[in-house]
């Protein structure tokens, strides 16, 4: 039986209150900075190409951050990880805001892939949050973190119009206000960090040296770092990796459609946005009751629901006309929950599957491959409606899904529950 000294016991709730109030801005550093790139980037280049290269720029920035912020971490701690993290995405939003105020696209898409160092940060603090937490308990820490992008994300995108039209009062583009404004909210997000997070968790745990858990063999203490840590990971550690990276992949791939397939019927951008607006609550809001049932049931009978919910997700989105905004909203429902439960449950069982030497590699390689497959299959899907239609996406959505739900469906039978 695993037992938590009680100082122990008071960091841990320390850093989860940090967590929680830095996720709070950092995900509304994103959404701001973000809710209108597309646009700004659409309308300086004169181009609609260039303009969704924005959020691919971002998209890539967190990728090829997540791999530097892990060997950071493993060898500093949590702390300088997200620091460079929320530093390097506030270095980009003023880089951003430069570009839009001299007209130059080039150098906002250089702002973007700096700026995707926010979201990097945002990932990687899930995973602080397991670090103290009891095994039996880490699920439900991580989900609290997970929950509190919610909060953000919900004030982000309502605080970029008043941000472009301050900018305005100014004398400035419309479009430097929002980019400025998540620059001040990620230096607030470093400062919480630099100060907040004392003691590091990750620092307290390799320390303390808890016995690892049985889930842990047939990890590596080498420490590999970078793509190599591949090689090192047990059986669990994979299946967690790869059902993270599918639920994100299917995630990105069916929502990033969904307006486009609700614009051929004429869809006013209200009603698409509430569609995607329940879908990113979904997302979110669930987190909790995920990380609860991942600790009462166990890791992997929740990542095969949450392949469930994709597979569901699939067949009622995809199937639904483009005019039918309310099966739609149910369908991207769905695929919020699966998404939640699958990152929840996935990023617990990578966690507890290898050796806390091992762990900030194993984790950022799962962000890596988590950021470059939504970055697949964002523009995988496009092809695939341009192609054919949405409801070809749909099928391959599902029929991607499908086999992740087998596998842990027949891991669950030969192995004991958690």
């Amino acid at each position: 039986m695993v037992t938590v000294a009680p100082q122990v016991e008071r960091v841990q709730r320390k850093v989860v209150r940090v967590l929680t109030g830095t996720q709070v801005l950092g995900s509304a550093a994103v959404t701001i900075g973000l809710a209108f790139s597309t646009l700004i980037a659409a309308s300086l280049s004169g181009s609609e190409a260039v303009g969704g290269l924005a959020q691919t720029a971002a998209v890539a920035g967190a990728a090829l951050l997540a791999l530097p912020g892990a060997r950071l971490a493993q060898r500093g701690g949590r702390r300088p990880a997200l620091v460079l993290g929320y530093g390097m995405g506030g270095l980009g939003a003023v880089i951003a805001a430069v570009a839009v105020g001299l007209g130059l696209w080039q150098v906002l898409l250089v702002g973007l892939l700096l700026f995707g160092g926010a979201s990097s940060a945002n990932y990687a603090a899930r995973y602080a949050a397991t670090d103290l937490a009891h095994p039996h308990r880490r699920a439900r820490e991580l989900s609290r973190v997970v929950w509190a992008a919610m909060i953000g994300a919900v004030i982000g995108p309502n605080l970029a119009d008043p941000a472009g039209r301050a900018a305005g009062a100014l004398g400035l583009p419309a479009g430097v206000g929002p980019f400025l404004l998540a620059a001040v909210v990620l230096g607030a997000a470093v400062l919480v960090i630099q100060f907040g997070l004392r003691p590091d968790p990750l620092v307290v745990v390799k320390s303390t040296r808890p016995v690892e858990s049985a889930h842990c063999a047939g990890g590596s203490s080498a420490t590999p770092g970078g793509l190599k840590i591949w090689g090192s990971l047990g059986p669990m550690a994979r299946l967690a990796l790869v059902g993270v990276m599918l639920c994100h992949t299917a995630m990105v791939g069916l929502m990033s459609m969904t307006p486009v397939h609700m614009n051929h019927a004429g869809s006013s951008l209200r009603v698409v946005g509430v569609v995607i607006s329940l879908h990113v609550a979904a997302m979110y809001a669930a987190s909790p009751l995920f990380g609860w049932m991942a600790d009462k049931i166990g890791r992997v009978p929740v990542l095969a629901i949450g392949a469930s919910l994709v597979v569901a997700a699939s067949g009622v989105a995809g199937m639904a006309p483009s005019h039918d905004a309310p099966q739609l909203a149910a369908g991207l429902a769905l695929l919020g929950f699966g998404w939640s439960a699958g990152l929840v449950a996935g990023s617990a069982l990578l966690t507890e599957s290898v050796p806390v030497d091992d762990r900030p590699a194993a984790q950022g390689l799962s962000d890596l491959v988590m950021n470059v497959g939504g970055a697949i299959g964002g523009a995988v899907s496009g092809v695939v409606v341009t192609a054919w239609s949405y409801a070809a996406l749909g099928l391959i959505v599902g029929f991607t899904a499908l086999p992740l739900l087998v596998v842990c469906l027949l891991t669950s039978l030969r192995r004991p529950v958690r």
